[in-house]
């Protein structure tokens, strides 16, 4: 298990490799949308707005990974129509940003909404997601929320297996149809993690 530091946001000097890590961890997801990879990383690197994220680094600074979070005020991709076009040009943010808000999920009261996870492939299996979630658990409890949900799609079972391990409980699958050749996954299980105080 590697020596863990989590902290509040990241640095605008680890912007580029909280790019490089979401894309890591979403490409299979998202490539349709938001590939190839350095248009990609062109679209997320001003995107990702550190006020609604944890990071966890080592004992050396690097950073291992990110949960992101989604309150009344952002979540952590902080991006409009005009950010998608910066990128991707009018025509392509117009089919773009109707399939990403079909991902988006509404804010509950008194629910604690994940935005994404991440840990950089090179960390995993070191406890660095356990870790940014019983952090994002006591983000959660100082909220005052009485419950954190998240989503986890199909063709991630080992991040399933990790929910599951520190509490969550599946609620419920919404299936892609025939957007699944656009998102790479079929199906979705809507996760919560009941909080006690």
């Amino acid at each position: 298990m590697v020596t863990l530091r989590i902290t509040r946001g990241f640095d605008e000097s680890e912007r580029p490799e909280a790019a490089r890590l979401f894309w890591q961890a979403f490409a299979a997801k998202l490539g349709q949308v938001l590939g190839p990879e350095d248009r990609a990383l062109r679209f997320l690197h001003p995107a990702l707005d550190p006020r609604f994220a944890l990071g966890a680094r080592d004992g050396k600074g690097q950073m291992l990974g990110l949960a992101g979070f989604k309150t009344a005020e952002g979540g952590l991709v902080d991006a409009g129509m005009g950010d998608l076009a910066r990128v991707y040009g009018w025509v392509g943010a117009l089919w773009r940003g109707p399939l990403l808000e079909l991902l988006e999920r509404p804010l509950q009261p008194g629910v604690f909404q994940m935005d994404g996870i991440f840990v950089d492939e090179r960390a995993r299996g070191q406890g660095v997601g356990s870790a940014l979630l019983a952090t994002i658990r006591a983000e959660a409890e100082r909220s005052g929320a009485g419950e954190v949900q998240l989503d986890v799609i199909d063709s991630n079972p080992r991040a399933k297996a990790l929910y599951e391990r520190v509490g969550f409980v599946a609620t419920g699958t919404e299936h892609t149809g025939p957007l699944a050749w656009v998102f790479g996954f079929r199906s979705a299980t809507r996760m919560r993690l009941p909080l006690t105080g």
